[in-house]
């Protein structure tokens, strides 16, 4: 197919519920192969705080070891409150700030001790500070499909958030499936929905799983129209917010896979990717 497909990787993800701290100048090796890889965009660190996720402590370091002379990829870091937005964007390096904006409230202040209405006004902000130091916004849209405590959640409640980003001047907006609650049905049901009724957005998708049902989220996702999918190597990891610790991310190796196999463009080096996906094992058994 010769629709180009936006492939983010997110080796943050896979890290930060990890308990022994991982070396900064390891992480730095790790990030700096996946630098050579092709990836559109990599999810690299976090701004956010050391006692709530302390495996992301050393972002701010890692940032200067990465070496991004010969390579057109993006960086990625999440923030999940104004001081880290400021924090994040006296980095010159970092093209994108990921704010995690759930449609649960009951997440919204698990995930980030503040209410939806607060998180609402807080990406207010970090949106015109994006604007001010030529960054762009990505929000993840968190508990897309649903939540485990018997919220309410429909259509109709997803529309009325999204409004309300997208009132905010958000760009880019990746619909997340926190604790694995996505399935191949509402994948095509909401997906489609979403791109159709916000056309102006560019859409992503970020889907957590288990291993078993990963491969049909994966075609799911992409048979809707998504053209922008995270993923993360051997699919480590998962929120360490759910506690869920048999639903980790999407491997890439399977998004790769899928898309050879249905001829979708990429811009993936498979040397490069092989480097990098051997080197993921001293990442995540250290």
């Amino acid at each position: 197919m010769s629709q180009h497909i936006k492939l983010v990787e997110c080796p943050r993800d896979a890290m930060q519920g990890i308990a022994n701290f991982i070396p900064t100048h390891l992480k730095a090796q790790y990030i700096n192969l996946l630098l050579k890889v092709g990836f559109d965009t990599i999810d690299f660190g976090s701004f956010v705080s050391a006692k709530a996720i302390p495996q992301m402590k050393d972002t701010a370091e890692l940032v200067k070891k990465l070496d991004l002379s010969d390579t057109q990829t993006k960086l990625l870091a999440i923030v999940a409150n104004y001081k880290g937005a400021v924090n994040a964007s006296e980095f010159e390096e970092i093209n994108y700030l990921g704010f995690p904006f759930s449609v649960s409230e009951i997440f919204q202040q698990r995930n980030t001790n503040s209410s939806r209405a607060d998180a609402l006004n807080t990406l207010n902000e970090i949106q015109n500070l994006c604007v001010k130091h030529d960054k762009k916004l990505v929000v993840y849209l968190s508990m897309g499909f649903g939540n485990p405590y018997e919220e309410p959640y429909d259509l109709s409640i997803l529309s009325e958030w999204t409004d309300k980003l997208v009132a905010s001047g958000v760009q880019i907006l990746a619909l997340s499936d926190t604790i694995g609650v996505s399935n191949p049905e509402n994948i095509k049901e909401i997906y489609p929905f979403l791109i159709k009724n916000y056309p102006k957005i560019e859409w992503g998708m970020h889907l957590h799983s288990t291993p078993d049902k990963s491969l049909e989220k994966i075609e799911a996702a992409f048979k809707s129209g998504c053209t922008r999918f995270d993923a993360t190597i051997k699919g480590y990891g998962g929120c360490p917010m759910a506690k869920d610790e048999l639903t980790g991310n999407v491997a890439t190796e399977n998004v790769l896979a899928y898309l050879e196999e249905k001829q979708y463009q990429t811009h993936i080096n498979k040397e490069a990717f092989l480097k990098a996906l051997n080197f993921s094992e001293q990442i995540f058994t250290s």
